[in-house]
């Protein structure tokens, strides 16, 4: 009875279904994430009469064949990168790209993280950093005394010192691409990091061919939409179901053999 394998595959892959469903609707209210989207395959078949074989001595070609298929398994979650939506927040320090492209964040072992979160803070020393005080990169000070920030969109960050006209241009936030960013893997607290998949990071300055511009006092809100993951989240459901179904109708034919006299 393969059925009764087989539905049990495919109760297991709507199950992982329902889990990414569930992290994409958790992170809902997440600065800067992205969705999930699971992808499956199909099993490998048995051959109960291959296909092209030769059907008599005469060289007859079987034109289809026999193949039972063994049921489903996951394969991959695969990130949607579009662009979410943008919030005011009138913070300074917050920070939206619209376009491609990350930010690049130093982690305490010295390994550059990215991120799409814009929500940055200032560290004891004056020194632009994440919720977490990750370091952004390239590393910007502000000074004790600077009465304003601004970040324009070509990633510069000008400080307006007191007692001064001029701003003082403190350095630039430059952004990061990847040949595949679907290849990142995610580390949590909304970073990723570079894999032998995503290819090597490219870094250049906002508005630069290819590379989107930074809006200050702005976030980038997930791009979870809850009506298209309700729609997945019944659809597994009802996908469960009738595998379960399955299950059942293969137990009452396996009791019916049983019965047997």
């Amino acid at each position: 009875m393969r059925a009764l394998n087989i539905a049990a595959t495919g109760m297991q892959a709507q199950q992982l279904n329902v889990e990414v469903i569930s992290n994409n609707i958790a992170n809902m209210s997440t600065v800067g994430f992205k969705r999930l989207r699971p992808e499956f395959q199909d099993l490998l078949y048995q051959d109960l009469r291959r296909v092209g074989s030769q059907s008599s001595d005469q060289g007859q070609v079987v034109p289809s064949g026999l193949q039972i298929g063994v049921g489903v398994r996951a394969a991959a979650t695969y990130r949607i990168n579009e662009q979410g939506n943008l919030l005011l927040t009138d913070n300074q320090l917050d920070v939206a790209i619209q376009g491609e492209g990350m930010f690049r964040i130093e982690l305490p072992n010295g390994e550059i993280a990215y991120t799409r979160d814009g929500s940055f803070q200032l560290s004891p020393e004056g020194q632009l950093v994440t919720a977490d005080g990750f370091l952004v990169q390239p590393a910007i000070a502000v000074p004790q005394d600077a009465v304003s920030v601004t970040i324009n969109a070509s990633g510069e960050v000008l400080a307006k010192l007191d007692n001064q006209v001029q701003l003082q241009n403190l350095g630039r936030i430059d952004l990061a691409m990847f040949p595949n960013m679907a290849g990142l893997e995610s580390i949590g607290s909304n970073l990723l990091i570079e894999t032998p998949a995503s290819g090597a990071a490219v870094a250049a300055n906002p508005g630069e061919p290819g590379f989107g511009t930074l809006l200050q006092g702005f976030l980038e809100t997930s791009n979870v939409n809850p009506v298209t993951e309700i729609t997945a989240l019944i659809t597994a459901q009802r996908a469960y179901e009738m595998n379960s179904k399955v299950i059942e109708a293969t137990d009452q034919m396996m009791q019916t053999v049983t019965r047997l006299r």
